[in-house]
């Protein structure tokens, strides 16, 4: 080793091992923080912080206090984020200060001068950044949504603030712009009240709106001129849209009614980083219009003049993730907490969407019927009797009348074919009048798996005496199950003609005007430019016979949203619907008549007490632990449960989607239906219960879904 030192030729590597140690030593090293603060002076003025921890159990779903030190006095400010101890028992205590436990990350709420908590307080372990990012606004919110779907406060701030990217924080955000001039009304003007919605929005009014809108594709304009006219009052505006495709098409719009820099897309699309600075910039007030899916919904923006949603009964809308929160509703509490304005919009109409109408809390905002027919295309029907006689439909599923439509719609343009999804689980229905069969107790679906005694599939009672109420029919048919592939018939029928695909796989944004097949599944319709010459609108058994109370809704709703993109009957655009043309949702698409449909839907389920007249609650688990919590919580006195009845049993290695019990458990599931004016007390007893359960057993596999989506 001596003889190598000595090596003139080895004399390099010392001296760079030298010049490293001596960069290494001048560099400026950040200060390891204490884990505890041990013997660290408070804060001389509000020592302690009030906390709310990252924990989403409901047994914890309050805040902690916690000690200052003196060196984050400046840094710890109400809203930032901040790193603490938490789980430390009473027996770790020294020199007054509690100590232990793991870090987890946190909110700063607050700043007081005492606590309410008598013991021994730990300390704030880190400021992870300065940023205030939890406004009071936003906490209130959170604090509401949490309330309301009987979750904690924890789970909805993991939806509300974005996570953090050090490197968007440290970049300034633009400066504001002055605000917009009033927009003209444009393609407003085509509704009774849509230039006095938009004036009543310029001069800083709070209308509330639920907005049938037209065929066509006006209506990302018409949301631009709503945020404009909502801009140039001082005020900002929030828009919520199913889709990144929507999103982009609101987004060109607002590009076009204003100038650049005035609004901010929310989306996955834009990445982590991207995102995360676009939602500083209107946290910092420097953009005051916010464009977004789902997660939008809690935009924190300043002075807020405008929510609007687009086609809420889209199933997007829906949060997966607990306590699992709906975007409408998100944005009726902003609405009546920020004392707004609100627009609910979408070519179909919810039920929820005519009772806010029907309650007055909205006025409608539609347009005459000489409008809606002339941006309409005209609509026909293809029922089973035309069926069973057209040959060419038994030959290959598609009726001669359909046939016809594609072929003299390829001579203008593209026509557009929508095909079900598959794997629809079948139910039962009368076979003589199709209507769905339901329970005489609960009015829940009847079913018979696998050919067994009858059923209902929400109470689980008997009915082997059943018959239909509509036309006395004793006589039962299962609904058309899925659907089948069509491109391959259209392709070699028409082999001159490219067809072309659109669904989940690959989803199309936009297609040419030139001649095509487009075979999409619903929701996956791309935009033709200058409009689609005709559509097929296939199977609508498959559609209509869905295990769910609003399968006609759903289906009016998917029809509207693919009729919309057609032209309209003035320039030759003709939609065919395949499905029997007595029924409801197919007489309402014929007139263009979502509202009716709604209205009547609504009727109905007053008088039967389903949602969203009534408040119900979904409650999943294994039967033990189902069964002990519904004994164990303090129902509404008028509370009415129904069931539990099995959930179907996951296969290992199965398809799952949200909400399904773990693969081979069996698990069970009950509803708790509650009438109006006892909605506001159900969520608060099913939390308190499972709070309970999970302090006394330090877990339980209970899931409480407050407003399910589909009760069956």
């Amino acid at each position: 080793m001596s003889s190598e030192k000595e090596n003139p030729g080895e004399t390099a590597e010392p001296e760079q091992l030298a010049l490293i140690r001596e960069t290494v030593r001048q560099a400026k090293v950040p200060r390891a923080k204490p884990r505890t603060w041990r013997g660290a002076a408070l804060a001389k003025e509000l020592p302690v912080a009030r906390v709310v921890v990252n924990k989403g159990s409901l047994h914890l779903d309050q805040f902690f206090d916690y000690a200052v030190p003196e060196e984050l006095d400046e840094a710890a400010q109400p809203g930032v984020r901040v790193r603490v101890r938490f789980g430390a028992g009473a027996h770790q205590v020294k020199n007054g200060r509690r100590e232990g436990g793991r870090l987890i990350d946190g909110f700063l709420v607050e700043r007081r001068a005492t606590s309410d908590y008598s013991g021994p307080l730990a300390a704030l372990a880190d400021v992870v950044s300065p940023e205030p990012v939890l406004g009071p606004d936003l906490l209130g919110l959170a604090r509401a949504v949490a309330d309301r779907y009987a979750g904690s406060l924890a789970d909805v701030l993991q939806l509300a603030v974005p996570p953090r990217s050090a490197r968007a924080e440290g970049r300034p955000s633009p400066e504001p712009l002055p605000p917009p001039a009033v927009p003209e009304p444009g393609s407003w003007a085509r509704y009774e009240r849509g230039p006095a919605f938009l004036d009543s929005l310029a001069r800083g009014g709070t209308p509330r709106a639920v907005w049938n809108a037209l065929p066509g594709p006006h209506w990302a304009e018409e949301i631009a001129r709503a945020v404009g006219a909502t801009l140039a009052s001082g005020r900002g505006a929030l828009v919520v849209v199913p889709d990144g495709r929507a999103a982009g098409r609101v987004d060109t719009a607002l590009t076009s009614v204003l100038e650049e820099g005035r609004h901010a897309l929310l989306t996955a699309d834009a990445g982590p980083e991207k995102r995360y600075a676009q939602w500083l910039a209107v946290r910092r007030g420097a953009v005051r219009a916010v464009v977004g899916t789902r997660a939008a919904m809690f935009a924190p923006v300043q002075d807020l003049g405008l929510v609007v949603i687009w086609d809420d009964g889209d199933g997007s809308h829906s949060e997966p993730h607990a306590p699992q929160p709906h975007a409408r509703e998100v944005l009726l509490l902003r609405a009546a907490h920020d004392r707004c304005a609100f627009l609910l919009g979408g070519t179909g109409c919810t039920v929820e969407a005519a009772q806010l109408v029907e309650s007055g809390w909205a006025k409608a905002l539609l347009a005459g019927r000489e409008q809606v027919r002339r941006a309409a295309p005209l609509i026909r029907t293809v029922g089973d009797g035309e069926l069973a006689r057209d040959e060419a439909a038994r030959a290959a599923r598609l009726p001669s009348l359909a046939w016809q439509t594609v072929r003299e719609g390829l001579k203008t343009g593209p026509v557009l074919v929508q095909v079900p999804r598959r794997g629809y689980v079948p139910r039962l229905a009368c076979e003589r009048c199709r209507t769905p069969a339901r329970c005489r107790h609960c009015a829940g679906p009847l079913e018979a798996p696998e050919q067994q005694e009858l059923h209902c599939g929400w109470c689980g009672r008997g009915a082997s005496d059943w018959h239909c109420a509509e036309c006395g029919s004793t006589r039962l048919r299962a609904q058309v199950v899925g659907a089948r592939r069509t491109a391959e018939e259209l392709g070699r029928a028409f082999p001159a003609v490219p067809v072309r695909t659109s669904g989940r796989d690959h989803i199309l944004d936009t297609v040419p005007g030139r001649p095509a097949l487009v075979v999409c599944t619903p929701g996956a319709e791309p935009v033709a430019e200058g409009g689609y010459a005709a559509a097929l609108l296939l199977d609508g058994w498959a559609m209509l016979g869905r295990p769910d109370l609003r399968a006609g809704e759903e289906a009016l709703r998917r029809w509207i949203d693919a009729a919309s993109l057609v032209r309209g009957q003035p320039e030759g655009g003709t939609v065919v619907v395949v499905a029997e043309p007595t029924l409801r949702p197919v007489q309402a698409l014929v007139r263009w008549d979502p509202v009716g449909h709604a209205q009547r839907e609504l009727a109905e389920r007053a008088e039967l007490g389903f949602p969203p007249v009534s408040r119900m609650a979904a409650v999943t688990g294994p039967p033990e632990a189902v069964e002990g919590l519904l004994a164990s919580a303090g129902l509404p006195a008028d509370a009415e449960v129904l069931g539990p009845v099995p959930l179907p049993v996951v296969r290992p290695g199965g398809p799952r989607r949200p909400g399904d019990p773990p693969p081979g458990e069996q698990w069970e599931r009950a509803l708790v239906r509650v009438p109006p004016g006892s909605g506001a007390a159900l969520a608060p007893a099913l939390k308190q219960a499972r709070a309970a359960r999970m302090t006394r057993g330090g877990g339980d596999p209970v899931r409480i879904r407050v407003d399910p989506p589909d009760i069956g």
